[in-house]
C-alpha cells in the first residue's frame, strides 16, 4: 500500500521525514484495526518527494504545501470514521513535526483506490477477496 509524502522544501525540518512516515503509517494501521498485522505491516510502502522552493503553488501562486496520498486496493478507507479519524490525524502529524509552522489548511490528505484484482502481494495479482484473506492471516 504505497504512501506518497510530498512536501515543499522547509515544510518539515531535515530528518524528520522519516518520523512522518512512522507515524503516517502506524495511523493508517490503526484506523483500519491492523496495528501489528504481519501480512499488512511490511507491504506499506513510502516515497517521500521533497520539492524546491518555488515549485508548489495554490490558485496559481506559489506557497509551502504538504501532500499526503495513499495507494490501496478499493475496500481500504470506505468508512467515513476512518477517513475523518486518519485525515485529523494525518494532518495533525504533519502540523506537530513542522513545529506548528505549516498550516493545517496547507495540508492535503487524499486516497487513489485500485481497481478490484490490480493489487500485487508477492508478484501475484490479487482480488480485493484474495487481499483481504491475506491480510485476515496476519
Amino acid at each position: 500500500m504505497p504512501l506518497t509524502l510530498t512536501l515543499s522544501e522547509g515544510v518539515l525540518p531535515v530528518g524528520t521525514e522519516k518520523q512522518a512516515i512512522a507515524q503516517l503509517t502506524d495511523a493508517m494501521l490503526k484506523w483500519h484495526g491492523l496495528t501489528g498485522n504481519k501480512v499488512m505491516t511490511p507491504n506499506i510502502t513510502a516515497m517521500v518527494s521533497i520539492l524546491p522552493k518555488g515549485s508548489t503553488f495554490s490558485g496559481g501562486k506559489e506557497f509551502s504545501g504538504a501532500w499526503v496520498e495513499w495507494k490501496i486496493p478499493s475496500f481500504a478507507f470506505t468508512s467515513r470514521e476512518i477517513q475523518k479519524g486518519f485525515f485529523a490525524d494525518a494532518t495533525d502529524i504533519i502540523h506537530r513535526l513542522s513545529g506548528g509552522k505549516q498550516t493545517k489548511d496547507h495540508i492535503y490528505v487524499n486516497v487513489v483506490h485500485a481497481v478490484d484484482g490490480a493489487w500485487n502481494l508477492d508478484g501475484q495479482a490479487m482480488t480485493n477477496e484474495q487481499l483481504g484473506d491475506a491480510i485476515s492471516k496476519g
